[in-house]
């Protein structure tokens, strides 16, 4: 059952490096946990291309917690702008900046239950930066959630249901790529509007007939 669960993260990845998937393009501006936190909060309710857009402005700023820090809201603001609720972004990526730096000597810290005492992380934001920092995890966003109810690996309501049941399906060693995978897979091809259904190389799906 791994072989095959790894093999299905083989062709989403392949699929979405093939289309230039926004998720396969960020590693070479997403250097460290701190950027890869940022982009998380930016990404939120924000399309793809606009949240890279806005990460890759601020990161030409301010690339560091003391940096962001420094900054004033409103210049926060006018770097973000386009992305959702940005105004509320830019006073929690101050607010953020300057916690790293007082309570956490300007790191990020690497644990759940840290992760979401911080302005605007919650738990899907702490998992893709627990995941990126190779900490075993499941991201689940609305990719995810989306995708694995669609091929039925999952019939879940919440993320956080989604999270769990696909921890039980995965083995340990597949968990972190599993957001990427999906992500891409997601922004490519299992769009949530119009999927790409006769390009999807994917089977067994069991969505032709059902309604998403």
């Amino acid at each position: 059952m791994s072989l095959k669960l790894e093999e299905l993260l083989e062709v989403m990845e392949r699929e979405a490096k093939k289309r230039n998937a926004p998720v396969f393009t960020l590693k070479g501006f997403l250097n460290d946990p701190f950027q890869h936190l940022i982009f998380a909060v930016l990404s939120s309710r924000t399309r793809d291309e606009v949240t890279v857009k806005a990460g890759k402005k601020l990161f030409s700023k301010a690339n560091t917690p003391e940096k962001l820090a420094k900054m004033d809201v409103k210049e926060i603001e006018e770097l973000i702008e386009g992305v959702g609720f940005y105004r509320v972004k830019a006073k929690n990526l101050k607010k953020l900046a300057e916690i790293l730096v007082k309570d956490y000597n300007s790191n990020v810290p690497l644990s759940l239950e840290e992760l979401t005492k911080l302005p605007g992380v919650g738990r899907k934001t702490a998992n893709i930066v627990l995941s990126a920092s190779n900490i075993p995890t499941i991201a689940v966003d609305t990719h995810v959630h989306r995708i694995s109810n669609r091929l039925g690996l999952v019939k879940t309501t919440k993320p956080e249901e989604t999270e769990e049941q696909l921890k039980k399906i995965f083995p340990k060693e597949l968990w972190n790529r599993v957001n990427q995978a999906f992500v891409g897979f997601g922004q490519t091809v299992c769009k949530p509007v119009k999927p790409l259904c006769n390009e999807c190389p994917i089977d067994w799906c069991p969505r032709i007939g059902l309604s998403f």
